[in-house]
């Protein structure tokens, strides 16, 4: 047996003591884990392994927690997160169990609300959402289920385009279209997509300019009427 004779905070991590067990330092757990010891105590050999243990555990699900603050995550993403720490494989199934218990990880809620994020804040083609899903961790059947959701992907185009071309004022047509079409093919939209998409912004953005009074309508016709490098506005 070994008796308890210090328990210290630790001065890096107040969430952790030091325990001192026969005059000397054996090890750290989280407080939480520590609550119940107290100085004069003792432990056994086998005592002192459980609390070892469910010190392993309380860390593994700390760690989790943190890095879910900042925002939802996959499975996959928890696994390599915890073990970039060094926590063992065994502990982070068991702190994935707790995770799905409390309902703080799922990976079909996470699909689901990553592509209704990016609908509506980035939106990019099924593919491109597929292929992030797939980087995430998540398997077929799961990345399927939350593309169900996706509006139709000309649709798709068009909001992005709408969002960027807010950035895209005073160009002339072949300038708008080149980097319009450059930003939608980087969010992984088809050429067919990608055509509509810069035509309709384009007549709607051109629209806009000649409900402006005279003086500003004349500036914005201006750049419309020159440098078309011979080609075509639709």
């Amino acid at each position: 047996m070994h008796k308890i004779t210090a328990i210290e905070v630790q001065k890096k991590n107040r969430q952790r003591v030091n325990i001192f067990l026969d005059g000397e330092f054996a090890f750290g757990l989280s407080r939480i884990v520590a609550a119940w010891l107290q100085v004069g105590q003792e432990l056994s050999d086998e005592k002192i392994v459980s609390l070892q243990a469910e010190d392993a555990r309380e860390v593994a699900l700390q760690k989790a927690l943190n890095f879910l603050s900042y925002r939802a995550r996959s499975d996959e993403e928890i696994k390599q997160n915890l073990s970039k720490h060094g926590i063992p494989d065994a502990v982070i199934d068991e702190t994935l169990e707790r995770l799905h218990q409390a309902g703080l990880a799922d990976d079909r809620g996470f699909a689901q609300t990553w592509v209704e994020n990016r609908t509506a804040f980035r939106p990019r083609s099924r593919r491109a959402l597929h292929m992030e899903l797939r980087r995430k961790g998540l398997d077929e059947q799961t990345i399927q289920s939350a593309l169900a959701q996706v509006p139709d992907e000309n649709e798709l185009a068009y909001q992005a385009a709408l969002q960027k071309a807010r950035r895209l004022t005073g160009l002339t047509w072949a300038e708008f279209r080149q980097k319009m079409s450059a930003f939608l093919g980087r969010r992984g939209f088809s050429y067919e997509a990608i055509g509509d998409a810069v035509r309709r912004v384009w007549r709607e953005q051109s629209q806009a300019e000649d409900s402006l009074p005279n003086g500003k309508q004349a500036r914005a016709s201006s750049r419309t009427e020159n440098n078309f490098d011979n080609e075509e506005t639709p």
